[in-house]
């Protein structure tokens, strides 16, 4: 295990916002960035969190393909529906404001859900679907992206890893979400790995010759080229029920297409027919559904905290000290950083610093 070097939230946040109002963005949206890629690390995904700053957000924005500045249009509306079209802005930005607006309707109404196009990489989907839970309300996001996935029986990535999550408030001091994948995992896994030089554990990718692939770098140049693709939730096959995880994928990439009439699978790819980096025209979707229009809101969190203790109170494995319920394991994790900060990787440390120079920000690096 690599050493990790701590450092405090307010760092990470300050030198964040910093760079990406040095790249374009307004210092109210580059907040909501910085607090999008957070609340990942926050939570112990760090596939998702400050690992990405730079190579998914900085670079694509100075590569041309993802405007600094999000102009937001509503296409349509109804009173309890919305179409946005983000204009290839940030996706964090319109991702907020869809599920604001998605919770503002179910307040009304009972319900509310929003889909998004044009729109880009919007960092962790547990955000917006807790937007929902804080609100008291069961809220579900999801989004397509480049194509990875490949479908039962096939090698080809088609599908982008395309998560299905849900947050639902309880009567705990954590709500209850899912947050993952349909694939096996997902392209930020595998570019983690590369980063810290760990191989693939074998059965989450597949070649174009049917077989695993487990070296992590190459397996990134593979998913570009067409050479690899990641495996859905259950893997190869369907001997593990891998036509599950497919079929979810599916179902992800519909709701993020064609409610908006946006773009989907290999229109995502972000490269143009002569191999140039294009925009990558993104589709999401949001849904808050407001507790106290069934039986209430507090009925809704005891019963919930119920089922969720059940869970964990039942029957263990032979060695195990402990069964979790989604949502535990990343609450554990922030009652363990929030006072000891962010824990950085070599390769963050570098990208920091490499930002620092670059952007001409001139801060002091507590590393």
């Amino acid at each position: 295990m690599e050493d990790r070097t701590y450092v405090t939230w307010d760092f990470i946040e300050k030198f964040m916002v910093e760079a990406f109002k040095k790249v374009g963005i307004p210092e109210a949206d580059a907040f909501v960035c910085a607090d999008v890629l957070m609340e990942s690390d926050r939570r112990g995904i760090e596939s998702h969190g400050v690992n990405r700053f730079k190579p998914i957000y900085i670079d694509r924005i100075q590569a041309g393909i993802q405007k600094p500045v999000t102009k937001i249009d509503v296409l349509k509306e109804t009173p309890t529906t919305a179409v946005l079209d983000a204009n290839d802005g940030m996706g964090m930005v319109v991702s907020k404001k869809a599920m604001e607006l998605a919770i503002s309707k179910a307040k009304k109404f009972g319900m509310g859900m929003v889909a998004v196009r044009n729109s880009t990489h919007y960092g962790i989907a547990g955000y917006y679907a807790t937007m929902a839970s804080k609100a008291g309300m069961i809220g579900i996001t999801g989004t397509n992206a480049r194509p990875s996935i490949a479908p039962t029986f096939g090698v080809e990535n088609m599908l982008g890893t395309n998560p299905l999550t849900f947050a639902l408030p309880t009567d705990e001091e954590f709500p209850f979400i899912l947050d993952c994948a349909t694939s096996i995992t997902q392209r930020g896994k595998i570019e983690y790995f590369a980063k810290v030089g760990k191989d693939t554990p074998e059965g989450m990718v597949v070649g174009r010759d049917g077989l695993p692939k487990t070296d992590s770098n190459q397996i990134l140049k593979d998913l570009v080229n067409g050479e690899a693709a990641l495996t859905p939730l259950g893997g190869i096959g369907e001997e593990l029920a891998g036509y599950k995880g497919y079929g979810y994928a599916t179902i992800v990439e519909i709701l993020s297409a064609a409610l908006q009439a946006g773009n989907f699978m290999k229109m995502l790819s972000g490269r143009d027919t002569e191999g140039k980096l294009i925009p990558y025209h993104l589709g999401h979707f949001f849904i808050a559904i407001d507790t106290e229009a069934f039986m209430g809101a507090d009925q809704f969190k005891k019963t919930a905290g119920d089922i969720l203790r059940e869970l964990r109170n039942s029957t263990k494995a032979p060695g195990e000290k402990r069964i979790y319920t989604a949502g535990e394991k990343e609450y554990d994790v922030w009652m363990e950083r929030k006072e000891k900060g962010l824990p950085l990787t070599e390769a963050s440390k570098k990208d920091i610093i490499t930002v620092n120079k670059l952007l001409n920000m001139n801060f002091d690096l507590p590393f």
